[in-house]
């Protein structure tokens, strides 16, 4: 049986594998991209049915083509984004095969390259991208056994109200997901508690700018590496209902029951942490800190942006943040669906290769490993602070094809005939 063979193998057909497919086919290099399922399949089946994109159509894109559905200032929905990256696919006649697994990655016997074994047989390649993102397994903190008497279920599997049982509803996690659950269901007329953790909470807009257009300016996008200490701090920001800012005293004031920390579970009763005050008042000094800078850069420019006061007005502590609960019996506050907004692990098991640390992390300069012939793409913070989203992919991809045009011209080179002596 034939082996199929290929210079470049990228695994995953997101957002990430289809800007490395434009940018190999840009530098003339043979490439094929494997997705198992459909192009953006997570945008697809494992988000909620309302998800519009965090950011305005304007911004959150790739450079060579605009929303066809949306204005510049709209945040696209779900479902429009899907339609973009299967349009922009066929724009760069991207060669994507779909429906087919990678299901392990070896060095090939006596080199040089890789051998992909695939759900349809093998592939050999010379490189091999993984551009599987960085939204790989659903993570659920082992708090509360599968089989207490509450259904559980991970963000990725929520889709609307109505499909949850009757009954109050818990949602741990107060990044952009898990607060965004949280105000459709409240909005639903659910009875909504929400354990909130350490997070920045930006505001959507400031004097007639988005927050995506303060982070440019500002260059916060080209931030090359997290402060030390908030690796872990999720941002809760929203594009939801035209695009809001996130306010958790105000979800608080709408009847919305807010909690600290998710610590502990037992005999049917949840224990939260004592943090709640201090995870909100964390996030309204990153909230006045991006007002703060904005001020001094329109300042220091001599912009001409209307002037915005009450952007610092504060609401009150909801009565849950003046008095914490600090735990909470199941059953008798009638919570039957518990949603952990708790993120993701990534899961490289396919990859054969030593390039992870111990957590099972790459290891990595700008998605190129210690490994010939070995990238990652799609990565959170992968080169600088916008590396996870739309348009920042699309930057990194572009550097990893000029890395693997690079070493095919070093591969390629002969030396010239030596005059004889």
């Amino acid at each position: 049986m034939s082996v199929e063979t290929i210079d470049t193998l990228v695994v995953g057909g997101g957002q990430a594998g289809i800007a490395m497919s434009e940018h190999l086919g840009n530098a003339g290099i043979s490439h094929l991209v494997l997705e198992r399922a459909r192009i953006a399949e997570r945008w697809r089946s494992e988000r909620w049915d309302s998800l519009v994109a965090n950011g305005p159509a304007w911004h959150d894109r790739f450079p060579n083509m605009e929303f066809a559905k949306d204005g510049p200032d709209d945040f696209p929905s779900k479902h429009n984004v899907v339609e973009y990256f299967e349009n922009y696919a066929t724009m760069i006649n991207a060669p994507i095969r779909c429906g087919i697994e990678v299901t392990e990655v070896r060095e090939k016997p006596g080199g040089p390259g890789f051998v992909a074994t695939t759900s349809t047989g093998q592939i050999e390649a010379l490189n091999v991208v993984a551009a599987t993102g960085p939204f790989q397994r659903p993570s659920i903190p082992p708090v509360i056994p599968a089989d207490a008497d509450v259904v559980q279920m991970h963000s990725t599997a929520y889709r609307n109200p109505d499909q949850l049982a009757k009954g109050a509803v818990l949602v741990v996690g107060a990044g952009s997901s898990g607060g965004q659950i949280a105000d459709e269901l409240l909005r639903a007329g659910r009875q909504v508690y929400l354990s909130v953790g350490p997070h920045d909470r930006p505001p959507r807009s400031y004097r007639g700018r988005d927050f995506v257009w303060w982070l440019g300016v500002l260059g916060k996008w080209d931030a090359a590496a997290m402060t030390p200490g908030t690796e872990h701090v999720t941002i809760s920001v929203s594009g939801a209902h035209g695009g809001q800012t996130v306010d958790f005293r105000r979800y608080g004031a709408r009847g919305m029951t807010l909690l600290g920390m998710t610590d502990r579970f037992a005999n049917g009763v949840l224990h939260f942490a004592k943090d709640v005050a201090e995870n909100i008042a964390h996030g309204d000094a990153n909230y006045l800190s991006v007002l703060d800078e904005a001020d001094a850069y329109i300042a220091q420019q001599g912009l001409d942006l209307p002037e915005e006061p009450q952007a610092r007005d504060l609401a009150p502590d909801p009565d849950c943040v003046l008095n914490p609960i600090l735990e909470l019996d199941l059953a008798k506050a009638g919570i039957t669906t518990i949603i952990w907004a708790t993120g993701f692990t990534v899961d490289y098991s396919w990859l054969k290769q030593d390039v992870f640390d111990a957590t099972g992390r790459p290891i990595h300069q700008r998605g190129v490993t210690a490994a010939p012939g070995i990238y990652f793409l799609g990565l959170p913070w992968q080169s600088r602070r916008g590396s996870a989203f739309i348009w920042g992919v699309w930057h990194d991809a572009r550097y990893l094809a000029d890395q693997i045009a690079i070493q095919r011209a070093y591969r390629d080179y002969h030396p010239s005939a030596q005059p004889q002596s």
